[in-house]
């Protein structure tokens, strides 16, 4: 008897997040965590969990928009070495987000290691702004390449990262920002004192600042007065710009 083929394993995006406008002005794609190293299918379920949040918050400001929120359901849960598996699921459906929705502005939005997938597949050419909440980036090596970051040229990035982050350093994606802001203007990173990995502390105030980024990159609403200065500010301000607390009780709602 012949050996069953292996099935192939496939993306996919998960339902739109609340009601799916009639008439989609932009795409958020949601790119949960992952491992360094790992072959095992992840989970759905905690896979959505860890961007619910994000993706209420951002479903609710933009849904007179137009907006269209999805979570991006990877292949594997590890990133894999140079099979970057979560950077690929994600240029995947950004090209998926331009077939369902025609030419919007993606925004690819992650967290941990589904930061690190949001910045490399930021090249995409669909995608205009990368969000990265606590990046997972891998240690610099003099005998490795350093994380790429020319692809992210054009594009509007923030990205935010708590100062006691022990899962992902934050001193890495200060450099790798560093880098990035060199050859494109439009990079800034916030700092969020004394947080973990998870920014749950100033979790009200983390998820402002990604609704007045998103908000802005997609439909071109006015950044509030702290992203346009760290976007403005040379190195090391607008890089290391501190998350004041009690950001967005004052933002439009």
């Amino acid at each position: 008897m012949a050996q069953e083929a292996t099935p192939v394993r496939t993306a996919r995006l998960g339902r739109a997040l609340g009601p799916e406008p009639t008439a989609v002005g932009g795409v958020v794609l949601l790119l949960p965590g992952g491992e360094e190293v790992s072959g095992r299918r992840p989970s759905a379920v905690l896979a959505a969990a860890s961007v619910r949040a994000l993706g209420r918050r951002l479903t609710r400001a933009g849904r007179d928009r137009g907006l269209a929120a999805h979570v991006v359901h990877y292949r594997y849960r590890g990133w894999n070495g140079s099979e970057a598996h979560l950077a690929r699921d994600a240029a995947w459906a950004a090209d998926e987000a331009v077939r369902r929705y025609g030419d919007v502005p993606v925004c690819l939005a992650g967290i941990g290691m589904g930061g690190r997938a949001a910045l490399r597949a930021g090249g995409h050419e669909a995608v205009n702004s990368v969000l990265a909440l606590a990046p997972w980036l891998p240690d610099e090596d003099v005998a490795a390449p350093p994380e790429p970051v020319k692809q992210l040229a054009g594009r509007q990035v923030l990205i935010v990262h708590g100062t006691n982050d022990t899962r992902s350093d934050p001193e890495l994606s200060f450099r790798l920002a560093a880098r990035a802001k060199k050859a494109n203007r439009e990079v800034c990173r916030f700092e969020v004192h004394s947080d973990g990995h998870a920014l749950s502390q100033y979790r009200d105030e983390v998820l402002a600042l990604a609704e007045d980024f998103v908000m802005g990159v997609l439909f071109g609403r006015a950044f509030s007065r702290p992203v346009r200065d760290a976007l403005a500010a040379p190195p090391p301000l607008g890089l290391r710009m501190p998350l004041a607390v009690g950001f967005g009780k004052s933002l439009r709602r």
